[in-house]
């Protein structure tokens, strides 16, 4: 996985504060854990894929809608701890989870076992507060609540 890229849109909104639409990992790797587990809709670039196509792929691919008409802000990329570099774009939308069908991805598993089985790519989706966020998110994304927070005072 090291040396992959991922890209992914962060929704935000007002409420009056500021929420994003963050995902829960799904797939039986993160079950377990209850904190650093959620993450933005995000997913690997196709080779010679633009990061910004990858992230409306991927948006579409895990919630089941197309991304909403809005306009995008480069929100720029973080490493996670395994090397996986991850961009961002961010957008204010009030999207509707009512609306949201999760994919699913199929993995063996167990492991060895022969046996494929089939799991949703985020287990669910909310909107949360930034300090709720915090702490379940995947520690190098924090960066994109902070560096949304800096674009969204400036009046971007």
């Amino acid at each position: 996985m090291a040396g992959t890229v991922s890209a992914g849109i962060l929704l935000y909104r007002r409420q009056p504060e500021l929420q994003v639409l963050l995902g829960r990992l799904g797939g039986p790797f993160w079950q377990r854990r209850r904190t650093q587990n959620w993450s933005v809709p995000k997913g690997e670039l196709a080779p010679a894929e633009d990061a910004l196509a990858a992230a409306r792929r991927e948006f579409t691919e895990e919630l089941g809608l197309p991304v909403p008409p809005i306009e995008l802000l480069d929100l720029g990329q973080v490493q996670q701890s395994g090397g996986k570099r991850v961009q961002v774009f961010a957008g204010e939308s009030d999207l509707d989870l009512a609306e949201v069908v999760l994919g699913t991805f199929e993995l063996e598993w167990p492991r060895g076992s022969g046996r494929r089985q089939r799991f949703p790519e985020l287990a669910e989706v909310a909107w949360l507060g930034l300090d709720a966020a915090r702490p379940l998110l995947i520690t190098a994304q924090v960066a994109f609540l902070d560096r949304l927070v800096e674009a969204t005072a400036a009046g971007s």
